[in-house]
């Protein structure tokens, strides 16, 4: 059985199977993980180490069948690195892995540090084909997965849920569910024409980058009103002007570059947040 599509032998197999590791759309899911940890204050690092794991094989999981059904189901992509039996057996490999971590989060801290990390891989896995069809599924897929990840990463370590990872956690699906409509603006072209219902596609693209930008304000918005509640420490509004100094410059940009700069932008958000947390300067 052939893993690759290009070569043959080891070399050509291991490139096609790290191929499918992209640190963009990887690192936000396992640094979430991290701040859910970091926000539980004193953690286990073994712990965090697995639930880490847990993420990542869960958004390899995502990518491989993604890129398996627009190459090989629906002829979508011009290339890619893995045959269709390879794309199964990747698959099959990563959510082995993953349900070993998540049975390994069970033995560790309990029952439900395992529950909280399931949803992620249900969420990867049925990115495509069943949820990228559907302006709200396809926008807020994936910035669920990294709200799911930061309340795992959390309940991993004290076993139960609080008022701030929780409010984190909407803050950055919300953020990340505007930051994935201007991302999904690119293929606006190439999604009407083939009838795919993203948000720039129902709304148009003037009234997605409305969309778009509204729900990155009101994330800010809920970020400063927070601290004021105490919920989040004070520092946190650092991370609210960084933000908002990018997303000024997004705003002017076309789709493409305004998707690098906000998913920088939100680096540096998620960032400064853990150093708010971590260091609390203003306390």
């Amino acid at each position: 059985m052939h893993v690759a599509r290009h070569g043959e032998g080891a070399r050509a197999t291991a490139a096609a199977l790290t191929s499918q590791i992209h640190p963009v759309f990887m690192l936000p899911p396992l640094a979430a993980s991290g701040f859910g940890a970091v926000l539980a204050g004193e953690f286990s690092l073994g712990v965090a180490g697995v639930h880490v794991a847990a993420m990542f094989f869960a958004v390899y999981t995502a990518h491989v069948k993604d890129g398996f059904v627009d190459f090989h189901v629906r002829g979508e992509d011009d290339d890619h690195p893995l045959t269709a039996a390879g794309c199964r057996v990747a698959i099959r490999a990563a959510s082995v892995a993953f349900f070993a971590c998540a049975a390994a989060l069970w033995w560790l801290v309990g029952p439900g540090a395992a529950a909280l990390a399931v949803p992620a891989w249900l969420i990867a896995y049925h990115h495509a084909p069943q949820l990228d069809t559907n302006p709200v599924t396809t926008t807020t897929g994936y910035p669920l997965g990294i709200a799911v990840s930061l309340l795992g990463g959390y309940y991993a370590q004290v076993g139960s849920l609080a008022v701030r990872p929780v409010a984190f956690a909407g803050v950055l699906l919300v953020l990340l569910s505007g930051v994935k409509v201007v991302d999904d603006a690119q293929d606006y072209d190439y999604d009407s024409s083939i009838g795919k219902r993203s948000v720039a596609v129902v709304l148009g693209k003037p009234g997605a980058r409305r969309l778009a930008y509204g729900l990155m304000a009101a994330a800010m918005v809920a970020v400063a009103a927070l601290a004021a509640l105490s919920v989040f420490p004070p520092s946190a509004v650092v991370a609210v002007a960084a933000f908002a100094v990018v997303a000024a410059f997004a705003a002017r940009a076309d789709p493409t570059i305004a998707t690098m700069l906000l998913v920088r932008g939100c680096y540096v958000f998620l960032a400064v947040l853990v150093a708010a947390v971590w260091f609390r300067p203003l306390s």
